[in-house]
């Protein structure tokens, strides 16, 4: 039985619901979902939950166990064709008889890059390659940025009242938002593979920077790295953020690099550049190199500013609280040098929406 274009879209489509089952589990690997389909139905569906356990396809597969064969996969990322810590799933599908793949997009990762899809075609199977594309790539957007831009996804978070400002001049800031927004947060930490703050931030309000939501069904939720810029080796070793239950990393200039740190906890030195006192693009490789797809940045107005300046912002989530603290308020990003309108740093809005009594909104860069 042939499958109409409609009907092949609708079954990518659940493939990729079933992807998002691992968008806070799967880190450092793709989102992946694979749905088995013959002869008019459903035979095996299955989705990618950890590094290190079953792919999808091999759900899928164990699912449907002798109806795979002679059945249409589809799958939200071409299947791999290496020998990482599980067996290629290419070699799982020709065993199984698969008759033909339908994969939304080519894997980035240099380790695949249409071997997997080659290996099928080499096997007899049919292929085709680009449905829901878009989506596909959207759901790992971070691990699309890693492999083809070695930089993690970076979203910058802030949270302001009406009138643009994220703290008292005292620097009191607890809290400008509601509950609701800042569980929202907490799922965005969730999500990210790694969360970023800067020393002046941890000295003034001491963040664990940890994901604390109602524990989901597997039983606890998997911590993002944590990531401190401390170029003067300021941060105390007594600091919530060191905790553990996470990988640590504490950014240094090279000069403070030998200050000691808490057991566990991994020092990377790197200079400054005219973007302050950690070069910020010589960061990105260096978070790429440990695996981090999709970085949170939970800081002030002065690293803000520095990663809207340099280029370095691919999505802004602004919380805007109903509240006005007036002009001696803190701003919201600090960018020296802006001085006529033509200068000025132009977003584009992807989403507004209400969470508890704040908005939420998103944003990102436009590009010239």
């Amino acid at each position: 039985m042939s499958l109409a274009p409609d009907a092949a879209a609708r079954l990518m489509a659940r493939a990729l619901r079933l992807a998002e089952a691992g968008r806070c589990s799967t880190h450092p690997n793709p989102r992946v979902g694979c749905v088995l389909w013959r002869e008019g139905a459903i035979v095996g569906e299955g989705a990618h939950l950890r590094a290190g356990e079953p792919h999808a396809e091999v759900h899928a597969l164990r699912q449907a166990g002798e109806r795979a064969k002679g059945a249409t996969a589809f799958v939200t990322l071409e299947p791999c064709n290496h020998h990482g810590r599980t067996p290629p799933c290419s070699e799982a599908l020709i065993a199984a008889g698969v008759k033909r793949v339908v994969a939304a997009m080519p894997d980035p990762n240099p380790l695949v890059a249409g071997q997997g899809l080659e290996r099928l075609r080499a096997a007899g199977i049919e292929v085709e390659v680009g449905l829901l594309q878009a989506d596909a790539e959207r759901l790992n957007r971070g691990f699309v940025s890693r492999m083809r831009r070695q930089r993690p996804f970076v979203m910058l978070k802030l949270a302001a009242s009406l009138d643009g400002r994220t703290a008292m001049a005292s620097g009191e800031s607890q809290w400008i938002t509601g509950e609701p927004a800042r569980q929202d947060v907490h799922r965005l930490r969730a999500e990210a593979g790694a969360v970023l703050t800067t020393s002046a931030t941890v000295l003034a309000d001491d963040p664990s920077l940890t994901v604390r939501l109602p524990a989901p069904e597997t039983g606890a939720w998997r911590q993002p790295d944590r990531v401190v810029l401390d170029s003067q080796a300021r941060v105390p070793r007594s600091a919530k953020v060191w905790s553990e239950g996470a990988r640590r990393l504490r950014v240094t200039q090279p000069a403070h690099a030998a200050a000691v740190v808490p057991a566990g906890v991994e020092t990377l030195a790197i200079e400054a550049d005219a973007h302050g006192p950690i070069s910020l693009p010589g960061l990105m490789p260096a978070l790429a190199q440990r695996g981090v797809n999709e970085l949170l940045v939970e800081c002030g107005p002065r690293l803000a500013g520095a990663l809207l300046a340099a280029g370095l912002v691919d999505e802004l989530l602004l919380y805007l609280a109903p509240a006005l603290l007036g002009h001696e308020g803190r701003a919201l990003a600090t960018l020296p040098g802006l001085s006529r309108l033509d200068q000025k740093i132009a977003l584009r809005y992807t989403d507004v929406r209400q969470v508890g009594r704040d908005l939420r909104i998103t944003a990102i860069p436009e590009i010239a």
